[in-house]
């Protein structure tokens, strides 16, 4: 299988400071797990995105400001969030890099696509810049695909909520919205209760208590993913792709492995067309776990097994959490046991 791959160099030009740990190496890392899948590789340069493309998710003053503030010098936007001046074209192209990979895989079969979007997105609101996230490159691609009438899933597995991604997309029905993340934990929201005002079962939260592992992760994407996305029936399938969740990451606390991701992409392979689904950079700073991760993720797509053992060892309040998810979506959705 092939994998095109949008990026550009101005991703490495976006200065958040030293010991920032969203940092220049891991679109290198990134680079590396990409070549370690095996895959066929495309590059593709990430286009700067249209600012009428932009305003579908943010205020045209908001993305009036962050040009200002880059311009002049950048700074701190809030006590996590960093710019330099370089980093508005940066975001301009991180933000453009998913549209392009929407394009290019219209035309293909056997091919799937990833966009090294730094920075990354998924908790920027449509007015307000936050978690190392400036605009927000899913959300964007979502309401640009939306504009031409196609349904989208956006899959959220970053270790934090993507509450600017739900805030954008939530009153569209025609944007499903699913994350697994840690809870509690930033941004402190995302309960399972957390859904649209009208109740359309389309904001899909499943909070996970620390020391969550693969057995329950991969419970959850059987029990409750896979099912409501194949109810769904997505055009197209985004995957807001953290691996912050990964053991080796110190962030957070979670104990993901790489193979896990590897699993979730076999089974999302399995129920949606690796050529309309488009994996998009949000965090993951442990630079080894990043790049084994995203190699694992590669190979799942395209259908390859792992003969890595399951880790059994989530604490039981995370197979409760489950068991809750369950039961709060049902009423929405039909859910099942999965067997894998």
């Amino acid at each position: 299988m092939r994998v095109f791959v949008a990026s550009h160099e101005s991703s490495m030009r976006h200065d958040t400071g030293p010991r920032h740990p969203e940092r220049p190496e891991r679109v290198s890392a990134i680079r590396r797990g990409i070549a370690e899948s095996g895959l066929e590789v495309t590059d593709i340069e990430a286009p700067i995105i249209e600012r009428r493309d932009l305003a579908l998710a943010h205020d045209p003053a908001y993305i009036s400001m962050i040009e200002r503030f880059c311009t002049n010098g950048g700074g701190a936007l809030d006590m996590d969030t960093l710019a330099s001046p370089e980093s508005w074209e940066a975001a301009l192209r991180s933000a453009g890099s998913v549209n392009v990979l929407i394009d290019e895989l219209r035309n293909e079969d056997g091919a799937t696509g990833f966009a090294i979007a730094r920075p990354p997105g998924h908790h920027a609101l449509s007015n307000r810049a936050m978690g190392f996230c400036l605009f927000n490159n899913v959300a964007v691609a979502a309401n640009l695909l939306r504009s031409g009438g196609e349904r989208v899933a956006i899959l959220d597995w970053d270790v934090h909520h993507g509450n600017g991604t739900q805030a954008i997309v939530a009153p569209d029905p025609g944007i499903l919205y699913v994350s697994l993340h840690q809870s509690p934990f930033y941004p402190f929201d995302g309960e399972i209760d957390d859904v649209n005002a009208d109740d359309k079962g389309t904001s899909i939260n499943i909070p996970l208590p620390a020391g969550t592992a693969g057995d329950v992760y991969r419970r959850a994407w059987g029990e409750v993913v896979i099912p409501i996305v194949v109810q769904f029936e997505p055009d197209w399938v985004l995957v807001s792709a953290g691996f912050d969740a990964h053991e080796s990451d110190m962030l957070a606390g979670l104990r993901l492995r790489s193979s896990d991701y590897g699993w979730m992409c076999v089974r999302l392979s399995e129920i949606h067309p690796p050529s309309r689904t488009v994996f998009a950079l949000e965090g993951g700073y442990d630079l080894t776990a990043l790049a084994e991760s995203v190699a694992a993720s590669l190979r799942g797509m395209a259908g390859a097994e792992t003969d890595d053992p399951v880790e059994g060892s989530s604490p039981p309040a995370a197979f409760e959490a489950v068991e809750r998810a369950v039961a709060a979506f049902s009423g929405h959705w039909a859910l099942s046991r999965f067997s894998w």
